[in-house]
């Protein structure tokens, strides 16, 4: 069924109010509505043809805007959300890694296995920084991590590629973590801290270089 002209306005209307698209919304979106409602509303009081023409008008360009919204507006906000998530740590990068234990554990007792994972793995990274294997960057990722500190606990190279991608379904996959999950990290916690790293690829770019 086509929609009349109030219906038509009303899809547009509120497609650009989405919460999704306020800070994303291109102003030229917003000026080409306000030109095309002033526009139909000199239709209003012109001749009998006018409102026939200006329905399915109204009807495409509600449709317009929307795809318009949907193609250059959704490609922004998922950039932001990328660069938002890019560093492991999220906003906070001042917490050590005893500081990460503590939080991971409080929240495993409180049963939080999502929030229990994600600082278990941050205080597995952090462990790693401060002892200078490897270095300090700020918008490291898990796998990043995961690969660099692989490089030099060959042993530990495959868990370690297991758990960020338990942080990354966790943290941006919005996974429903258990405690094995929560377990099976801060094992490999304890494990890294009890193996020697091997600077053999020490000369691999993320690699802090042992004094």
């Amino acid at each position: 069924m086509t929609p009349d002209r109030d219906e038509a306005r009303r899809w547009a209307i509120e497609e650009l109010s989405n919460p999704r698209y306020p800070d994303a919304t291109p102003g030229w979106l917003e000026q080409i509505w306000r030109d095309f409602m002033d526009w139909l509303s000199s239709l209003d009081g012109g001749s009998g043809t006018g409102p026939d023409l200006a329905v399915p008008l109204l009807v495409v360009l509600a449709l317009a805007l929307i795809i318009a919204a949907i193609v250059f507006v959704r490609p922004r906000l998922n950039a932001r959300r990328s660069k938002e998530a890019a560093d492991l740590y999220g906003e906070d990068t001042s917490i050590d890694a005893e500081g990460y234990r503590a939080r991971a554990a409080t929240a495993a007792d409180g049963g939080n296995w999502p929030s229990a994972v994600v600082d278990q793995f941050r205080a597995l990274v952090r462990s790693a920084e401060e002892k200078d294997i490897i270095d300090v960057r700020a918008g490291r990722t898990a796998d990043e991590a995961a690969a660099q500190l692989g490089g030099v606990f060959g042993t530990a190279q495959v868990k370690l590629m297991a758990a960020a991608g338990i942080f990354d379904a966790v943290r941006y996959g919005e996974h429903p973590a258990t405690r094995t999950d929560y377990e099976s990290v801060r094992r490999l916690d304890a494990e890294l801290l009890e193996l020697k790293p091997d600077f053999a690829a020490r000369t691999s770019a993320g690699f802090a270089v042992p004094q």
